[in-house]
């Protein structure tokens, strides 16, 4: 069960998360919950959500799953119906809903003369990027946070406490080797973010978002750790670059959430992008 490290008040409140089941956004979930907000957690696949929401309900929370593809305008739409049928209108919305894909990544960080004159059959180098993989990464991440804003945002306008939180990366500050799609996509995110704020600044929505460094979640784990639990080459490289020599645990994402989504805390606090990293941005190597 996710600790929350200060409590904030959102009785009454109807949050939107998407893709609620996953590791982070799975904690968001739960913090929220725990502060007495109405949550609606929305995957793709409805038994994943209803799981979810099952466990929150026996922690003693509200919250429902919802069948919604965040990609798809008419699947939100008709998320959007059960929510306000089931919970209400909505006042905040987490675009938690991202991640990758294997053909929009090469195999090697670098490029040499030989990747070419003498290439391997599993390598994939710049030059075999799949446009279908970029754009699906694209899509996920970019689109899955533009569509979710158009249709939930309608319920915000003027509404007290409204606030849309986004979820970027380090990618969009630094892009990391092999992982131009991702990166690009989440550079996308925190742009997007910028935007938003600004045009939703007159009708009381605030728009804000969070760049997670390194943590472990189901979808980069083989990435990061070997069959035996041990790290990786990757992931000792990761370690070395952030100064506070480890990766980044769920809960402590939470904090930041909670204070984003708190008008109290944060009311005057629109259109940032919010490292929590471990000071892998900060540093510079040397």
């Amino acid at each position: 069960m996710t600790k929350l490290p200060f409590h904030i008040d959102l009785s009454e409140k109807v949050v939107v998360v998407t893709g609620g089941t996953g590791v982070l956004a799975g904690h968001f979930v739960d913090a929220l919950a725990a502060c007495g907000a109405k949550v609606a957690i929305l995957a793709r696949r409805l038994e994943n959500a209803e799981e979810k929401a099952l466990e929150v309900q026996k922690n003693g929370g509200i919250a429902i799953g919802v069948k919604g593809d965040v990609v798809n305008k008419e699947s939100l739409k008709a998320a959007h119906d059960v929510i306000r049928e089931k919970l209400g209108p909505v006042d905040i919305l987490i675009n938690a809903a991202g991640g990758n894909h294997p053909k929009g990544q090469t195999t090697k960080e670098y490029l040499f003369e030989e990747d070419l004159t003498d290439k391997q059959d599993d390598m994939i180098t710049f030059f075999d990027l799949d446009p279908e993989g970029v754009q699906f990464v694209f899509n996920l991440n970019f689109l899955g946070t533009l569509l979710p804003s158009q249709e939930f945002a309608t319920d915000m306008v003027n509404r007290p406490g409204a606030t849309i939180i986004n979820i970027s990366s380090m990618n969009a500050f630094t892009p990391l080797t092999k992982i131009p799609a991702y990166s690009g996509a989440k550079a996308a995110v925190s742009n997007f973010t910028q935007w938003l704020a600004v045009h939703m600044s007159k009708v009381g929505i605030r728009v804000n978002a969070i760049a997670p460094g390194f943590f472990i979640t189901g979808q980069n784990e083989k990435l990061l750790k070997n069959e035996d639990g041990s790290y990786t080459e990757r992931s000792e490289k990761i370690i070395r670059e952030t100064p506070m020599d480890r990766f980044g645990e769920s809960q402590e994402l939470i904090g930041t959430l909670l204070y984003l989504v708190s008008p109290e805390a944060s009311g005057f606090v629109n259109g940032v992008v919010i490292p929590v990293d471990g000071a892998f941005n900060a540093y510079s190597g040397v």
